[in-house]
């Protein structure tokens, strides 16, 4: 065994012992040294795979500390914390065979030995090779052509969102598809904008063109050139969160709102839905006067995503994993959930049962007499669209699920309804 890798477990059993607990600081470089009489190279090494598996983390001038992910619980301890819980069936959770975790592993750990580049804060607006990649990908995937300069990185949508609200001080409304965009509502609410919804009038006008509805519906291209023509025609602002249009399946590619405007329109993206929803990075690209405002407002604005994971990221795009990995899941989830609706039409036959255009989600429609909180007493996590005049409408999304556990749910959700 290598010596790095017998530090490694070494300082990995103290912690998972609870030798060494969350907060406790791991001795430096020169001192792990002295102490375990190897080279710096070793002991380097072991921190970076420490690092990158979770189990200490970096901070600047200050050394290497326990983490604070590195309890180790099993399935039924978290689920215990949340509820009884056992089964997410809400879209908020990622399937373990979805990701290929070793890979992204290696390109983080890649990452972690670039030292002379982490040593810095990263740029405001990401790192530029990331920018550069992404600039590439959505060119390629969306035909959304724009450099570097006008893309924005951010840790999720949500401060993304955040420094748009600074740059659009002129504006004073903003409309949204409906109430379920629960958290962009609220940040707009937040900084004095007039939140509506289906508001065409609106001076901000936010859509997600491959998820309008919690069903998953799809906008058409007639709707799609209706909107870009209104917007630029009342000089109103789009704002396009492109959210997970990769999944597409059922129904024709539809071209974004971004390639069909005229400078009216921003394209946002996230790649947590195509990699893991702990992997915080979105993006957005701006209109050429906003960057403009960007850039004279831009020491306000400091980098909320990982300079780590930007690196990780940037390489794994470049490297061509992104189109695999967009291709596995799309196979994955569209399977899964076609299976699953068709557990549910064998199990319910009264019920009412869709898959949403989106080839993610279930509708499931019928007549329902109980208390909702029925389905948390079998281990259920449900979205209840819906539940009036004896009618239920749940929207269902297996995609956390396993295969194997399939079966067992559709019959969980049964004895939930009759």
């Amino acid at each position: 065994m290598k010596k790095y890798t017998q530090l490694y477990n070494t300082i990995k059993d103290m912690i998972l012992s609870g030798e060494l607990t969350v907060g406790d600081k791991i001795p430096s470089v020169r001192k792990a040294c002295k102490i375990y009489d190897v080279s710096m190279t070793t002991v380097q090494n072991a921190y970076f795979d420490l690092c990158a598996d979770g189990y200490i983390i970096a901070h600047e001038k200050s050394g290497y500390f326990v983490s604070e992910i590195t309890k180790s619980q099993s399935k039924e301890e978290l689920f215990a914390e949340d509820d009884g819980i056992e089964f997410d069936l809400t879209g908020g959770t990622a399937d373990e065979e979805s990701f290929d975790f070793t890979l992204w592993q290696r390109y983080i750990k890649s990452a972690l030995r670039q030292t002379d580049r982490l040593l810095s804060y990263s740029q405001a607006k990401g790192e530029y090779d990331l920018r550069c990649a992404v600039s590439q990908y959505i060119k390629e995937k969306r035909n959304v052509i724009a450099g570097p300069d006008r893309i924005i990185i951010g840790a999720g949508v949500q401060p993304l969102l955040q420094i748009l609200c600074i740059l659009l001080s002129g504006k004073n409304s903003v409309s949204f598809p409906d109430s379920s965009f629960v958290q962009g509502m609220g940040i707009f609410s937040a900084y004095g904008f007039d939140v509506h919804t289906r508001d065409k009038d609106a001076d901000i006008i936010y859509v997600s063109p491959s998820h309008m509805t919690r069903w998953g519906d799809v906008m058409p291209i007639k709707r799609r050139l209706e909107l870009v023509a209104y917007s630029r025609e009342h000089n109103s602002l789009v704002i396009e969160d492109d959210y997970e249009n990769e999944f597409l399946y059922n129904v024709k590619p539809t071209p974004s709102l971004f390639a069909l405007g005229r400078g009216n329109v921003i394209y946002m993206g996230s790649f947590s839905a195509m990699l893991l929803p702990g992997i915080r990075i979105s993006f957005m690209v701006l209109t050429r006067e906003l960057v403009k405002e960007y850039d004279k407002k831009s020491y306000l604005f400091a980098q909320t995503a990982s300079k780590t994971e930007q690196i990780a990221l940037c390489n794994y795009i470049r490297d061509g994993h992104i189109k695999s990995q967009i291709r596995k899941i799309r196979r994955l989830y569209t399977a899964k959930t076609k299976k699953f609706a068709e557990l549910l039409k064998k199990e319910i036959p009264f019920a009412k049962i869709e898959i949403g255009e989106n080839t993610l989600q279930i509708i499931l429609i019928c007549k329902f007499s109980k208390d909702i909180s029925v389905f948390e007493k079998f281990g259920l996590k449900v979205f209840v669209e819906k539940y009036e005049n004896g009618e239920i409408v749940l929207v269902i999304s297996p995609s956390a699920i396993a295969n194997s556990e399939l079966n067992i749910i559709a019959k969980k959700i049964k004895m939930s309804i009759v």
